[in-house]
């Protein structure tokens, strides 16, 4: 028997301007001025003026052109095409070596399998999201979310672990993975895995990963309830086996990525002035001769489909311009937050001298949200008398000493560094011991904070810095 209840509920949707919103708040200089020109082209009703710099340099161009007359070419001695030519005997000959980037090969066998266009779509996003060694950095709850944002699609992490289980298929082995540990696993998966050797390293790996980095082999022993000979050949299995999909060394083009700010920082007497790299704001109108046109059209001076596309096309327009000169103002009082914080940093360049930061102390003085903050300090650098910085690196936690004052992680990431640099080789301290050592210098920290910031620093554990050896799968 059928039954019918009525309930009510409340559902938090996000407004479709405020995604786009968020979404402009995430682009860079470089994705910015894509979104623009793309702008431009599908909506007649914004212009862009042309810039003062712009028109500096064709005013300069034309002045140039008065003195080029045809005498300054017609008497001049100098044979161009025999300069050419020289130049060109002077080039040595080189065999042009194609090489064919670890991505592009696994975007060709990705598009092989005919999936359907999104997931294709979704697939490029993941593989050209992988680092230069093939791993996968994010989860796919970050990878959803930075999907959804740029193509302004929603995607679930159900749906990017299927893409990823499908891209991990692909070659090189270990292709997608997240760490070094899932990455050995993948390529044993791949062999026979009813071999004796096989099975011990996949449970290794899978149920004893800590103790197997530590090397303690005789609690592995006594837990697997094998011998010292099975644990030896299982290792040797292992050190066959690739610590990353690839490896550096490899026949893969080396990528320079050229840096564009979005902020500029200029110190003159010990200010510090915040400009943005390049303002679009000030380019961008609406254009008046169609804003008339709609005005006639809304006056029924033409049908009613023209008057309404228009009419859509009017309030688009009106709202991206609006939107760009938002997101401008709500940057720059974003980093003069961020330069008033981490003042001592501007002024010196020393990377001590970074205060602790989080979102929340940006966005308590701007009187913007945490995730608007987030968004814009996300993938974006600022140019500095320093060089130029990812805006992330300047966030980071603090501890409170024995004095009651907030230190930086990173001065407790350097007195880590100092304490392992200058302790004994041949008995190397142990986390307990250096967080002891940091107490007696006025850090108030935990084993486990030593432990997390040591790992974040890249330095073993103290039973693979004995004497300095430690074999390949202890690295790992």
């Amino acid at each position: 028997m059928l039954y019918q209840n009525l309930s009510q509920k409340q559902q938090l949707k996000i407004h479709p301007q405020q995604l786009q919103m968020l979404h402009l708040f995430h682009l860079n200089c470089i994705e910015l001025e894509q979104r623009i020109q793309n702008e431009l082209e599908e909506n007649p009703l914004i212009e862009q003026t042309e810039e003062p710099e712009a028109a500096t340099e064709k005013e300069d161009k034309d002045e140039v052109q008065d003195y080029q007359d045809w005498d300054e070419f017609a008497y001049d001695d100098t044979d161009n095409f025999q300069s050419r030519v020289s130049q060109t005997e002077r080039m040595p000959e080189r065999p042009i070596v194609e090489l064919t980037d670890f991505r592009t090969e696994a975007l060709n066998q990705f598009q092989l399998l005919n999936l359907c266009e999104e997931d294709n779509d979704l697939g490029e996003f993941i593989i050209n999201s992988l680092s230069d060694e093939g791993f996968l950095e994010g989860t796919p709850e970050t990878i959803a979310d930075d999907y959804s944002m740029k193509r302004l699609k929603i995607t679930d992490r159900e749906t990017v672990e299927r893409v990823l289980a499908i891209i991990q298929s692909l070659e090189p082995v270990g292709l997608g993975t997240s760490c070094i540990q899932e990455c050995l696993l993948v390529q044993l998966k791949r062999m026979n895995t009813k071999a004796p050797d096989v099975k011990l390293a996949i449970r290794l790996l899978e149920e004893h990963y800590t103790d197997l980095k530590a090397r303690d082999f005789n609690k592995l022993m006594d837990v697997l309830n094998v011998d010292e000979e099975d644990i030896e050949i299982t290792l040797h299995l292992m050190g066959t086996l690739k610590l990353k999909p690839v490896p550096k060394g490899d026949s893969v083009p080396v990528q320079y990525d050229t840096i564009v700010p979005d902020f500029i920082i200029a110190i003159e007497d010990d200010r510090i002035e915040v400009s943005l790299f390049k303002e679009r704001a000030a380019a961008l109108k609406i254009s008046n001769s169609w804003k008339r046109k709609v005005k006639d059209y809304e006056h029924g001076h033409g049908d009613k489909a023209t008057s309404k596309y228009l009419s859509n096309k009017l309030q688009a327009a009106e709202w991206f311009v609006s939107a760009i000169k938002q997101r401008e103002s709500t940057m720059l009082r974003v980093m003069k937050a961020i330069a008033h914080i981490q003042r001592d940093y501007f002024l010196t360049g020393d990377e001590l001298q970074i205060k602790p930061m989080i979102l929340k102390n940006v966005s308590d003085m701007v009187g913007a949200d945490i995730s608007t903050v987030s968004r814009i300090t996300c993938n974006k650098y600022v140019q500095t008398p320093s060089g130029n910085i990812l805006i992330k690196d300047l966030f980071n936690e603090g501890i409170t000493n024995q004095e009651g004052v907030v230190i930086s992680v990173r001065k407790v990431q350097e007195a880590i560094q100092q304490v392992v640099h200058s302790e004994d080789k041949n008995a190397p301290l142990s986390d307990q011991q250096i967080a002891d050592l940091l107490i007696l210098k006025g850090f108030q920290i935990a084993r486990r904070t030593v432990a997390k910031y040591r790992d974040e620093l890249n330095i073993p554990v103290a039973q693979m810095r004995w004497n300095g050896t430690h074999s390949r799968i202890a690295a790992a």
